[in-house]
């Protein structure tokens, strides 16, 4: 069974990364990638088609990850498949050793590189909990009986910075309730914030990992505060991304610097940290160990 789940209830600051699986069938990149994040990572999320836009399977990518000694998440969402290739999807993953799995709505294909691809969601991120619980009953949501039955560790999402937190701590407790053992959130940078969020969410009985991306330039995180909800970079980071690219310093090393202190701040408040490095994956080292101090 999942060692990530032993981690998740145990007191270790659990750390999850994440890798895109290629537009194609190149995986070299990718596989450097993980070979650099096995020494850092307790395991890694492969994601489902990332912001809509067409990838390899991650299950597919996940399962070359366990022959490459890392323990993957695969994350699954409700946009593409309807409830029938969801269990097909997730019985699969089972008989290749995967049990860590991830659910989410997941973006809509308008906001992809297929914008004329018909939207699913037959099934939602609680619904998708449930049905992977069920399948662990030995039926299916059918009601059909299971010949042979797998296990999993199942986690959601959450968005501590949602502009409406209460609908969003009952969104929550009903991923909870359908059996979600663990969150992933969404990037957080303003840590006083999040604590607020974890004095609420904190004892609802699940692992919470908070979402950590760096920022690589002033512009990112405009871009960021304007376009992501639930993403609030502070003004002092603006003002210290702005100081460094006025002086002409090591922008790299800045987006390094505040992503280690973010993560080293969240310690204490937190069951671990997810890191969601966008291109900048072979920097996870560096943000750890600086974190460690």
């Amino acid at each position: 069974m999942s060692r990530f789940r032993d981690l998740l209830q145990s007191d270790t600051f659990v750390v999850t990364c994440e890798l895109t699986p290629p537009k194609g069938t190149n995986l070299a990149p990718l596989l450097a990638n993980a070979e650099a994040l096995k020494s850092v990572a307790d395991a890694v999320n492969v994601t489902d088609s990332h912001a809509a836009r067409m990838a390899m399977d991650p299950t597919a990518v996940a399962h070359l990850l366990l022959d490459r000694g890392l323990e993957p998440i695969v994350q699954m969402t409700g946009r593409d498949r309807n409830r029938i290739a969801i269990q097909a999807g997730l019985l699969g993953a089972a008989a290749l050793g995967i049990t860590n799995v991830v659910f989410m709505g997941g973006d809509s294909p308008s906001t992809g590189d297929h914008p004329d691809a018909k939207p699913v969601f037959d099934l939602y991120a609680a619904d998708l909990i449930r049905a992977a619980r069920l399948l662990e009953s030995g039926h299916d949501l059918g009601g059909h009986a299971l010949n042979g039955t797998p296990k999993f560790c199942v986690g959601a999402v959450v968005n501590p910075g949602a502009s409406d937190l209460r609908a969003e701590l009952d969104a929550m407790r009903r991923k909870i309730d359908a059996g979600a053992e663990f969150f992933q959130t969404q990037a957080v940078y303003d840590t006083a914030r999040f604590e607020e969020f974890m004095a609420q969410a904190g004892g609802l009985g699940a692992a919470i990992l908070a979402g950590v991306i760096p920022i690589k330039s002033l512009r990112m995180a405009n871009y960021l505060n304007k376009n992501v909800p639930g993403i609030c970079v502070p003004e002092p980071v603006l003002r210290e991304l702005a100081e460094a690219e006025q002086r002409g310093a090591d922008i790299e090393r800045c987006a390094i610097d505040i992503a280690a202190r973010t993560l080293h701040a969240l310690r204490p408040l937190c069951h671990g940290a997810h890191i969601m490095a966008i291109g900048w994956e072979d920097r996870i080292p560096a943000i750890i160990a600086a974190a460690r101090g």
